[in-house]
C-alpha cells in the first residue's frame, strides 16, 4: 500500500490549536536542550511503564519498534482485535475487554509513540507503514481471522488492514472514524477550553491537567460519563516525552486520494457504531464513510447521546453492541 500522508485527527487538532504543537512535535535535534522536567513534568516511557504496566502487558518488536500489547481471553475463542484512536491508548478498551474477555480472545495494542509502546526510530518513521504494525502483531501471534474494532483513527487502521488482508478481517466495527480529511473550522469551543489552549501556548506547548478535563468534556456527549481515572490517564500519557515522529504509525487519511482507493477495496461486512453527538465527526461523517465503503455491506447504530469516544463514555453499551453484531447481526454473505 502506498504511504498515506498526514493528517488525521492529531494533525487536524494541531491545526485547530486544540492540541499543543510542542507536545506532539519533533524532539530537539542532537545537542539541543531536552524538554525541561522542572518546567513541565514530562514522563519517560520507563516512568509510564512503571506506573501503568500490569500482568497482562506484553511487548513485541515489530519492524524495529517495540509494541506494547495485551492478549486476553480463551485461545480458542473468536478474536476481537481493537485499535485505539489518536491521543489515546489501549486502555480505551478496558471496559469492553472486562465485559467480553470470557467469550472472546481480545487483542489490543498501543500505537508506537503512544501508551507504553516504544519510541519510533528514524528508520521506522521513514519506512514503516502504519498497517504493518497490527499486521505483524497478528501474524506473530498466528491469528488468522479477526473482527476488527476501531475508534477514530483506529477505525481507519481497520479499513486499511481489511483492504490489504481481506482473508484476515472477517468484519469491521468502526466508531467515529473519518473518511475525509478532517475539518475543524466548525468547532465552537467553550471559554475554558480556549483558555486551556492559550495556557499551553504560553507554557511552551505543554497541556496541563485541567486542559484534558476540557478536551474530553468537549468531545463527549455527556462529560460526566468520562471518569476521573480516564482524565488522569489522558494527562499522563499525553505528557509522555515528546516524540520525533508523533503520527508516523497512526493510520491517516491524508489528502484522501489513496484512502478512497483503499476504502473501495473493503468487502468485509461493516458496522458503523457511531456517537452522533460528536462535534468533530457527526452523523454526516457516518454517511460519508458508508459511501466510500461502496463494496461492503453496511449496518449502523447511531447513539444520539454519545460523542467522539463511545468506548470511554458508554463502554457497557458498546460491548453489548459489539457482541450483538458479531453473534447475530453480521450479514451472511
Amino acid at each position: 500500500m502506498k504511504c498515506l500522508r498526514p493528517v488525521l485527527l492529531v494533525g487536524s487538532l494541531l491545526a485547530a490549536g486544540l492540541v499543543s504543537p510542542l507536545a506532539h512535535a519533533q524532539t530537539a535535534p542532537a545537542g539541543a536542550a531536552a524538554p525541561s522536567a522542572m518546567a513541565h513534568p514530562y514522563l519517560t516511557v520507563a516512568q509510564l511503564r512503571a506506573k501503568y504496566r500490569d500482568p497482562a502487558s506484553r511487548f513485541m518488536t515489530i519492524k524495529g519498534v517495540e509494541v506494547h500489547y495485551k492478549d486476553e481471553g480463551p485461545r480458542g475463542a473468536p478474536v476481537l482485535f481493537m485499535v485505539h484512536g489518536s491521543l489515546s491508548t489501549l486502555r480505551t478498551w478496558d471496559v469492553i475487554t472486562a465485559r467480553l474477555k470470557s467469550r472472546y480472545r481480545i487483542i489490543r495494542y498501543d500505537i508506537p509513540g503512544y501508551g507504553l509502546s516504544g519510541r519510533v526510530s528514524d528508520e521506522a518513521g521513514e519506512h514503516v507503514q502504519p498497517v504493518e504494525i497490527p499486521e505483524g502483531l497478528l501474524d506473530a501471534l498466528h491469528v488468522k481471522k479477526i473482527s476488527f474494532v476501531g475508534v477514530s483513527s483506529g477505525g481507519t487502521m481497520g479499513m486499511y488492514l481489511a483492504a490489504k488482508r481481506p482473508e484476515m478481517v472477517e468484519r469491521l466495527i468502526l466508531s467515529n472514524t473519518p473518511s475525509d480529511p478532517v475539518d475543524t473550522s466548525h468547532l465552537v469551543m467553550p471559554k475554558s477550553f480556549v483558555d486551556g489552549i492559550a495556557r499551553a501556548k504560553a507554557n511552551g506547548g505543554y497541556n496541563d491537567r485541567p486542559y484534558w478535563d476540557d478536551y474530553l468534556g468537549f468531545f463527549a456527549g455527556d462529560a460526566k460519563r468520562i471518569s476521573k481515572k480516564t482524565r488522569d490517564e489522558y494527562y499522563d500519557f499525553n505528557r509522555r516525552t515528546p516524540e520525533k515522529y508523533p503520527i508516523a504509525l497512526v493510520a491517516r487519511i491524508g489528502d484522501g486520494k489513496q484512502a478512497t482507493i483503499e476504502m473501495a477495496k473493503v468487502k468485509a461486512p461493516t458496522l458503523l457504531l457511531w456517537g452522533a453527538a460528536d462535534p468533530l465527526l457527526p452523523e454526516s461523517a457516518a454517511n460519508a464513510i458508508a459511501r466510500y465503503l461502496s463494496h461492503a455491506t453496511i449496518s449502523r447504530v447511531l447513539m444520539p447521546d454519545v460523542g467522539h469516544y463511545p468506548p470511554l463514555e458508554v463502554g457497557d453499551r458498546f460491548a453489548q453492541l459489539i457482541a450483538a453484531y458479531v453473534e447475530a447481526g453480521t450479514p451472511k454473505l
